[in-house]
């Protein structure tokens, strides 16, 4: 009997430990370079994977068309992901860091197109989950 306990508690120990290290690896590859290279790879190649990972429960998305300013949410921005999947975009795209911190980085993201320039202001907030997204700010030029 006392066999039995010592396997069983053996056996519980075993799962616990093997369920917290099934959590770790998400939390550790979200990090901020994974976000904003995920979102680019969305933007550019409609390349999908990790997408909702990376965006934050209550992330928006914000495009400046003319005057006019439409909101998206994250549900909304990943159905439109899965609409353009594998849809490569005819662009050149530029990253570069604004402003970054411990706790939050602002990236832009320009994609020139032959007639026009949209840019893209990713903010980048480290969760408890790792680094996610949560606010786009998209503007044509």
């Amino acid at each position: 009997m006392k066999s039995l306990k010592s396997l069983v508690a053996g056996l519980a120990l075993l799962v616990i430990v093997n369920v917290v290290k099934a959590e770790e690896p998400n939390v550790a590859r979200l990090t901020k370079s994974y976000a904003v290279s995920t979102y680019v790879n969305m933007m550019t190649r409609g390349l999908n994977a990790g997408l909702s990972d990376v965006f934050e429960s209550n992330a928006k998305i914000n495009i400046l068309r003319g005057k006019q300013v439409l909101s998206f949410s994250k549900a909304e921005m990943l159905t439109f992901a899965g609409d353009n999947k594998n849809i490569q975009q005819n662009c050149t795209t530029s990253v570069t860091e604004v402003e970054s911190n411990a706790d939050m980085a602002i990236v832009k993201v320009d994609m020139k197109y032959e007639k026009f320039t949209r840019t893209n202001y990713v903010t980048i907030a480290n969760t408890g989950e790792g680094w996610k997204i949560t606010n786009v700010y998209s503007v044509f030029k």
